[in-house]
């Protein structure tokens, strides 16, 4: 075991900045000692959402964050000492450790993950980005057989499940992202049936061409322009499912809201719903299984991002911001 617990600390909260390699530091602590019903794990895999910078921004599903702390986020951790008996060393758990090596927790908290290889798959498909794209799409999107679904940030660990699952689900597919590169490989790989490059320019054009009958359901990573645009090609009784705003997370509050609301939302008789993946636990074991089924029967591809090292994460989640990832991208911690 290594001798000291390398952290990335947050030192300073962007005030209206985008986010910057030098609003963080690495540092070194002790590697901390647990107690009685507590576990010392050691970080393999750091999970990296757009989540991270809304944090910065103040309290939501979880506290805020502040300046001066190790950076908050989930892990793919492996049980080093345990004092808690449903646990012993080598097992795997997903757990908050923060950006560090090493961490404490309450045993309480964690439960042991299955053996899988590759074990990153407990962090994309099988973890919470797969199961936001089962959720939000199944349970708040609803979407029917013969239906038009459009999912923004579509390249992305969550979006590229939801079109996937909509293929399934027998529904005609759009996918939003970022460059022409990345919507051939949504269209030729993943099997979308239509791609809209925010980037080039002539968003609500695109849209009509894409779309000339409308949009039953939306899956809304993104916020902004994306997400008006959206707003005004869909079918009256649409439903659109708001999972995450990630062109307002970073840099400066935009000028003004998404036009159309709330007299769209009343006219086209639009059901909006917004969620965290938390909300549905009580269906995960199901949700899973049909994944798992999903994924080895080819019907759903699986990408993942992987970057290494520690000191690299804030550059990684930088790059995330940017748009540079396709699929789920983590940080393996050597």
């Amino acid at each position: 075991m290594a001798q000291a617990n390398r952290q990335i600390v947050l030192d300073r909260l962007p005030q209206g900045d985008r986010l910057a390699p030098d609003h963080f530091r690495l540092a070194e602590a002790a590697i901390p000692q647990p107690g009685e019903g507590e576990v010392l794990l050691r970080t393999r895999y750091i999970s990296l959402d757009a989540a991270n910078r809304a944090w910065m921004q103040g309290a939501t599903y979880r506290a805020a964050l502040s300046s001066g702390q190790v950076m908050a986020g989930g892990t793919l951790a492996e049980v080093v000492e345990s004092h808690v008996d449903h646990l012993k060393p080598g097992d795997a758990v997903f757990a908050d450790t923060g950006w560090q090596d090493y961490a404490v927790l309450p045993g309480k908290r964690l439960a042991k993950l299955p053996d899988l290889e590759p074990m990153t798959h407990l962090l994309s498909v099988f973890g919470v980005a797969g199961l936001t794209a089962y959720f939000g799409l199944l349970e708040c999107g609803r979407p029917k057989a013969g239906e038009t679904v459009v999912v923004s940030a579509a390249a992305g660990s969550v979006g590229s499940i939801v079109g996937q699952i909509a293929r399934i689900k027998g529904c005609r597919v759009v996918g939003v992202a970022g460059g022409a590169e990345k919507g051939r490989w949504l269209v030729d790989e993943l099997g979308f049936d239509a791609a809209i490059d925010y980037k080039a320019g002539g968003l609500r054009q695109q849209m009509k061409d894409a779309v000339p009958e409308g949009i039953d359901v939306y899956f809304d990573n993104t916020g902004g322009e994306i997400f008006e645009t959206c707003l005004f090609a869909m079918k009256n009784f649409g439903r659109i499912a708001c999972c995450g705003a990630v062109s307002q997370y970073d840099g400066a509050a935009p000028p003004h809201g998404p036009r159309g609301i709330p007299g769209l939302i009343v006219t086209k008789r639009l059901t909006l719903r917004g969620f965290v993946v938390m909300d549905f636990d009580d269906q995960r074991e199901a949700a899973l299984k049909e994944l798992q089924g999903w994924v080895a029967s080819g019907q759903i591809k699986v990408q993942e991002d992987i970057i290494d090292g520690l000191e690299n994460t804030p550059a990684a989640l930088i790059g995330l911001l940017n748009g540079e990832n396709r699929g789920k991208r983590m940080v393996r911690v050597r």
